[in-house]
């Protein structure tokens, strides 16, 4: 009868382990469910991380683009130069209020994440004479490029509709500034 009795304790004691793993791993089993709920509200689809990187960086590309244009419509000696900036200030100001618009139409918040081409416009803002307008028909130059390889980028990796339009109808304006760049950089050389 004694040894019974630590037999039962034992089976009693296997029995608790057993009921309270099996409470634990069912507890286990439904925090996953809960948590994928939660993580669907914030999924973000490749698509979308790409699309949100083109907005953001066509903004921050534009508004560099505009602020090196008013720099040069400003310190240029050159009527040239002076014009290329202000047409290219306009084509860039409706860039961003398209970009500006669709993002905010997908709940895209633009800010500005870096301030590399802040480096430019300081050298931008230091260059003095005609070495002014060969450091600002490069800037333009690099930046425009820059600006053409995103549209082409996103036109590759997207089917969103009005992003394809948007590229459609900038990216022939954005070339031909571009070339009417360079046309003017190699006529200062």
């Amino acid at each position: 009868m004694k040894a019974i009795i630590p037999l039962k304790a034992s089976i009693f004691k296997v029995f608790f382990l057993i009921v309270l793993v099996l409470c634990i791993t069912s507890c286990r089993k439904i925090n996953p469910i809960e948590n994928s709920f939660k993580n669907q509200a914030f999924v973000i689809t490749e698509k979308e991380e790409t699309e949100t990187y083109f907005f953001i960086s066509t903004a921050n590309a534009s508004k560099s683009i505009i602020s090196k244009s008013q720099i040069a419509q400003q310190k240029s000696s050159d009527a040239i130069v002076q014009e290329l900036g202000k047409r290219i200030e306009i084509q860039e100001n409706q860039v961003l209020d398209e970009v500006s618009k669709m993002a905010a139409m997908k709940l895209i918040v633009i800010t500005e994440i870096n301030a590399t081409h802040k480096r430019d416009l300081y050298n931008l803002i230091d260059a003095k004479g005609n070495d002014f307008n060969d450091v600002y028909l490069n800037a333009m130059k690099e930046a425009l490029s820059d600006q053409i390889e995103l549209f082409e980028t996103i036109s590759r990796e997207t089917n969103d509709k009005q992003i394809l339009e948007l590229v459609l109808r900038f990216l022939p304006e954005q070339y031909k500034l571009l070339r009417e760049t360079e046309r003017i950089r190699k006529q200062n050389v």
